[in-house]
């Protein structure tokens, strides 16, 4: 490989700069950054390591969570700039048959312009993360049960204490699978509007076809705005509220970066599987991942073909739709990577390696047993998910999961509030109310209905049936299909109008157990099940919480051994992770170049949907209005050590456009969409939305010479509000820097 050519001649000349590609693994938590200072400042990152430790400090206080992506803050007026797919349902939501926003795009001119994102939309500013594990572990016992629920018992008691204040969101996370818990405390802004967003066709320009691909020509960016009362307090959406003040907002730097630039990520990764031990990975290679693409490919195979001569149905599902594509298309991409690389064959030799380890050091020699019992509460996990499975499937239908809540929210409601189940709490009630009202803008009975009725049917296709299932659906005369019983829940049922689903959440357990609405009958019939489903999964986790932490342990002690970085898998809390702006050998004779510009997007272009770029995006290309966004080279001086040594030819002498989005080996996965790319000052150079396909499945396994995430460059952005949308309002918001 290239990169593993140059370190070696490097090596034995005695040169190593920052530029050489190294091992960049790693999703680090703020804290450990001083730990790895050595690393950033081989990278060329030179902002200090303890800043970046410091939530309180510049960059990271203007590092923001949507709960499912990541945003930042770029101006002094409470501007935040994400993902075009991360700020999708805020789009959606304001888009209606005559004003189209996904189609169109959208821009505010000014800030009486900025619809509300809608309710559900949030932005949450992690303020504090403080180590609890002491806590949380405090007298939990040895009963699988018990000791799940005191965990939950123990992690509520500090939640409730971190909240005594309703403008924050606490949670308590497990790290290392329960070796060690910490708590995180939030502010929510509750009140985001939508500010600037590209046509779909720009924003997702390629669509799914090139989703995970590179070269990728994506305007993956959306400006949202955080509102707060006049009081610069966080309230509800309210007309007269204010631009929320940050403490801090990010430098844009205009200039961008090269390649062999240093540059970071941060953001809320959501989850990774690197720890896992091989049997899960041959289950989720064997039967989860092939099980799950499947029912993806159907249900959005049935979406597209509905929505293809039905507008409305479209601009509802499009999210839907948007998302099942995404996750269908990682799933046949790790299962094409397991196969690529043999990783089962690579985690199996590390776990020999490990297993070896472990019987010949002193310490740890008494794991061995306990690594055997862990392997078989795997083989339990396994049993309960595939035996779970197309039951909760057929309980798929948004109205009977609507149902299914309420019911158990009036069950919840017979507790005290810190008894009940997360979820249910009064804390949640907001929330809850809000996803309620949200259905209204992605509900079509006929889509939900199709959608329900080809899982019930694969339900029915098999054994493992639920008796209180079965009854409902046989009920009344034989010789009526599936789908006409299906057209009278939908028919009978007062849960498709707003006021009447919201008047369920203050309904006790005895209306529910009284009413005639089929969907709430259906809930009602299915409870007992569904309660001692997730008794058994809790029991299950319960023993889990031992075993797990156990084998942390041990796993910790060797990886330091070994010298190997030593960082909790992703769990959707705030990390940090280095790299460098670098392309990759992606096949034989196949070297992929670290930038894309402007003319590939006009090289792609074919006029149909996902290929369709908006007509003023092509005229300011065709006519080559780059304003001053334009670069000459993307690479660092010709005459550099590295052109000395190699031939430089792969390299084009001169870009001359803009670059549009660029590759770099920062260690990324779901969740860190929309993340800030900083540069080694920590200015903002881009914005992360993709991994190249090759790298998907660094999920399990972090290979260095493959794997890249995908980034806007921030030159493009710029490029987009300047020449393209002329969103001069928001570029004098941005506090602009040159190299």
């Amino acid at each position: 490989m290239r990169n593993a050519l140059i370190a070696a001649v490097a090596l034995s000349t005695g040169m190593l700069p920052s530029a050489v590609a190294l091992a960049d693994e790693g999703q680090w938590q703020p804290y450990q950054m001083p730990s790895i200072a050595d690393k950033l400042s081989e990278r060329g990152i030179d902002i200090p390591a303890k800043q970046l430790a410091d939530l309180t400090s510049y960059p990271m206080n203007a590092v923001v969570g949507l709960g499912y992506c990541t945003a930042s803050f770029v101006s002094p007026q409470g501007l935040v700039v994400t993902n075009h797919h991360c700020a999708y349902r805020a789009i959606q939501y304001n888009s209606k048959k005559e004003h189209n926003y996904l189609a169109d795009g959208f821009l505010a001119t000014s800030k009486d312009k900025e619809p509300s994102a809608g309710p559900n939309e949030r932005l949450y500013i992690t303020e504090a993360v403080t180590d609890v594990s002491a806590q949380v572990k405090k007298d939990i016992g040895d009963d699988p049960l018990k000791r799940y629920e005191n965990i939950q018992a123990n992690r509520k008691a500090l939640i409730k204490e971190c909240e005594s204040d309703d403008n924050y969101r606490c949670s308590v996370r497990s790290f290392h699978s329960g070796l060690e818990y910490y708590l995180i405390k939030q502010l929510i802004i509750r009140d985001v509007r939508l500010v600037y967003a590209p046509p779909e066709s720009a924003g997702a320009f390629g669509g799914d076809i090139d989703n995970y691909e590179y070269p990728r020509h994506s305007a993956d960016f959306t400006f949202l705005r955080a509102y707060v009362g006049k009081d610069g307090k966080p309230a509800a959406y309210a007309e007269d509220n204010v631009p929320y003040v940050p403490k801090s907002y990010l430098k844009v730097n205009a200039d961008g970066v090269k390649a062999g630039d240093g540059v970071f990520v941060a953001g809320y990764p959501g989850s990774t599987s690197r720890y896992r031990l091989t049997s899960e990975l041959k289950f989720a290679s064997d039967w989860l991942y092939p099980t799950l693409a499947k029912r993806y490919q159907l249900r959005i195979d049935t979406i597209e073909a509905m929505s293809a001569n039905d507008k409305d149905v479209k601009i509802k599902y499009a999210g839907t739709l948007a998302g099942m594509a995404n996750r269908m298309k990682k799933y046949n991409g790790l299962l094409d990577g397991f196969k690529a690389t043999d990783i089962i064959g690579i985690k199996q030799s590390r776990e020999d390696e490990f297993l070896a380890w472990l019987a010949k050091d002193a310490e740890y020699k008494s794991f061995q047993g306990q690594f055997a019992a862990l392997e078989d509460l795997l083989v339990e996990q396994r049993q309960q998910r595939q035996g779970r499975y197309y039951f909760e499937n057929a309980q798929s239908s948004d109205l009977l999961a609507a149902a299914n809540k309420l019911y158990r929210l009036a069950k919840e409601k017979q507790k005290p509030d810190a008894k009940r189940e997360e979820g249910y709490q009064q804390r949640d009630m907001k929330m809850f109310k809000a996803r309620l009202k949200r259905l209204d803008s992605s509900f079509a009975i006929s889509v939900d209905k199709t959608l329900w009725m080809q899982d019930l049917e694969a339900y029915l296709a098999q054994d493992n049936r639920v008796a209180e299932l079965d009854a409902i659906l046989n009920e009344g005369d034989s010789e009526v299909s599936l789908s006409e019983k299906l057209d009278a829940l939908y028919a009978l049922s007062s849960l498709t109008d707003k006021q009447k689903r919201l008047a369920w959440m203050d309904a006790d357990a005895e209306a529910f157990e009284t009413s005639a609405d089929p969907f709430i009958r259906l809930a009602v019939a299915l409870y007992p099940q569904n309660m001692q489903a997730e008794k058994d999964a809790k029991t299950l986790a319960g023993k889990l919480s031992k075993a797990r932490p156990d084998y942390m342990k041990a796993i910790i002690a060797y990886n330091k051994a070994n010298g190997w970085p030593v960082y909790p898998d992703a769990n959707g809390t705030l990390r940090i992770t280095y790299g460098m702006v670098d392309g990759y050998q992606s096949a034989d004779a196949l070297y992929k170049q670290p930038f894309t510009r402007l003319e590939g997007i006009t090289a792609k272009h074919t006029g149909i949907e996902p290929f369709n770029a908006p007509a003023k995006l092509l005229e300011a290309i065709e006519a080559k209005r780059y304003g001053t966004h334009a670069v000459e080279s993307v690479y660092q001086d010709p005459a550099s050590w590295l052109c000395r040594l190699f031939s430089c030819l792969d390299k084009p002498e001169e870009f001359g456009s803009v670059p549009v989005n660029f590759l770099s080996s920062v260690d990324t996965t779901g969740g860190n969409s929309g993340s800030p790319v900083f540069n080694g000052k920590g200015e903002l150079v881009g914005l992360n939305f993709d991994s190249t396909y090759e790298a998907i499945t660094k999920d399990w396994f972090f290979n260095p010479t493959i794997t890249r995430a995908v980034h806007v460059d921030i030159r493009y952005i710029l490029w987009m509000m300047d020449e393209v949308d002329n969103a001069q309002n928001l570029i004098e918001e941005l506090d602009l820097v040159r190299n």
